[in-house]
């Protein structure tokens, strides 16, 4: 304390001194009462957000995002889906009529309120005292590599469209075809080999909405399915359907029409009556559903799960009971990985294996075994970033876990990869072990080239990242790993995908001036 201030005190009487001793008690009784006034609206307002957050998902944790994003983003739609009336807040607002029209129907913004408005105060509050203040940082991570030393890269460019908006690829071994999908309701059949010129192109199919998966049954033509509307959408335009242009003598094809939002299926003996059925994904936006049709057969429907974000099934037996369960990834709001373990005569039982918070934007995921002892581990990515918190989050990227063998899974390994929206694990260096390709759609990078990822596998779930200046040129949505040039090794092809205009502006202004629809990574071998 300066000299000055301790004469002065000296001097003063003991009348004031103790006067000043009841003030500055007060003041310090009163700070004390208003910081324990503030823990206890904290506390207050986290056990509402626990009690009205978790009747339909996960509690999502204050730092998943910073505070604007939960004020200004996140916590606005919840408080429209606990019936309340924001200012200026309009549910349907900007919607066209056939999207409002299929969401009324829905009742998922209630007329009555499920709290009173101090208690949203209260929620907002704790998410704004509890926040950080910017998104977290990434946790350090391995310097990525800018070169693919074992691939060499090839731009393909299939029609003179200016903007890439590619849905679909998918390779046919039996034909040696790839098959490529496109916004504006075309599939593209490719010679597999990818050699730029004439050849290229063997056939053009025009669909009635974007192609977003196929299949290649046995002595039969491929069967295509379509989405719909590509945005977020509650409107049911999907169909599955046998690709023909005129039906077969003795064929029946399939044509399932009416489908929410469908973004991928597969098929297998799911009943043990000796016929595939059809697993469909029906994404949805604020309602889908994931389902099966008895032998193709839309009359023969079964739900299994009446919730949207169905992203992928695999059927596979998990149990080892020579019957074919069902694995599903649900990437919307109460994001999860769930078995639905087949008791036989078309009946399943569902066990819950990865709970997500419903801002960790699940994206894909596919069975393999990493660790060689005979059990499917899962490969997964999150990096959706298509909602009301568009930053970059530091949990988002490429995740394997490991199956105990009685199938409970335990993250063993973790990328952080910024919109990380898919990894394939293949051995494409032919070292005996499993290396992972990854994309990231979902992000605006800083460095646009590691919109792509290779990821070679040094060993006990250690693995070095690299990427390629080419990757810069595109947003890959989509991407497919076969033997394309036939020549004994696992090469990539990478599909891109411009919502925008604006998204390939924000590419221009970096410099970048070719966008091609596919990037094909030939591998080169070691």
């Amino acid at each position: 304390m300066p000299a000055f201030k301790i004469g002065l005190l000296l001097f003063v009487s003991l009348g004031v001194a103790s006067f000043s001793d009841i003030e500055m008690n007060r003041s310090t009784t009163g700070g004390a009462k208003k910081e324990a006034m503030s823990a206890d609206s904290t506390a207050a307002g986290k056990q509402l957000a626990i009690r009205y957050c978790s009747s339909c998902h996960l509690f999502p944790e204050p730092e998943l995002l910073d505070k604007k994003t939960w004020v200004t983003g996140v916590l606005p739609n919840m408080a429209m889906r606990l019936g309340l009336k924001l200012p200026g807040q309009d549910s349907l607002r900007s919607l066209s009529l056939e999207e409002e029209k299929a969401i009324s129907q829905l009742t998922i913004y209630p007329e009555t309120p499920a709290l009173s408005m101090d208690e949203w105060s209260a929620i907002v509050r704790y998410y704004e005292r509890t926040a950080p203040a910017e998104p977290l940082p990434q946790k350090p991570h391995p310097t990525v590599t800018n070169q693919l030393p074992l691939f060499t890269a090839k731009e393909l460019v299939l029609s003179d469209k200016p903007v890439p908006q590619t849905t679909l690829l998918k390779y046919d071994k039996t034909t040696a075809q790839l098959y490529v999908g496109d916004a504006q309701n075309a599939l593209y059949v490719l010679d597999g080999k990818l050699q730029p010129g004439e050849g290229l192109l063997k056939d053009t199919w025009w669909i009635d909405t974007p192609p977003t998966d196929i299949d290649f049954p046995k002595n039969a033509a491929p069967r295509v399915l379509t989405i719909g509307i590509f945005s977020p959408s509650d409107q049911q335009l999907g169909r599955l359907m046998t690709l023909e242009r005129s039906a077969k003598p003795g064929s029946n094809p399939v044509n399932i029409k009416g489908l929410p939002r469908s973004v991928q299926f597969a098929s297998g003996d799911l009943n043990g009556d000796g016929k595939d059925d059809a697993l469909i994904c029906g994404f949805g936006n604020n309602a889908g559903k994931l389902f099966w049709y008895d032998n193709f057969e839309p009359t023969k429907e079964h739900v299994l799960k009446a919730l949207p974000g169905a992203r992928k099934v695999e059927i596979a037996d998990f149990n080892h009971d020579k019957k074919p369960d069902i694995m599903v990834l649900m990437a919307q709001a109460r994001e999860e990985v769930s078995i639905f373990y087949n008791q036989g005569n078309g009946q399943f039982k569902e066990k819950t294996v990865l709970r997500f918070s419903p801002l960790f934007g699940s994206s894909y995921f596919e069975l393999v075994d990493f660790n060689k002892d005979g059990f499917q581990d899962i490969l997964l990515t999150n990096g959706d970033n298509w909602d009301y918190s568009a930053i970059n989050k530091n949990y988002h990227g490429v995740r394997i876990y490991l199956n105990d063998r009685k199938d409970n899974f335990k993250e063993a390994w973790f990328y952080p990869m910024y919109g990380a929206s898919k990894a394939l694990a293949r051995d494409f260096d032919n070292d005996g072990d499993l290396d992972i390709a990854a994309t990231s759609f979902y992000t605006n990078l800083a460095q646009p080239e590691q919109g792509f990822i290779y990821l070679a596998n040094e060993g006990k779930l250690t693995f070095k990242p690299f990427s390629t200046p080419e990757a810069a040129n595109g947003k890959w949505l989509t991407m497919e790993a076969a033997d394309f040039d036939q020549d004994g090794d696992i090469d990539i092809v990478l599909g891109s995908y411009f919502h925008s205009l604006g998204e390939m502006t924000q590419l221009l202004f970096k410099g970048i001036t070719s966008f091609p629809q596919l990037l094909v990574l030939e591998n080169q071998g070691k």
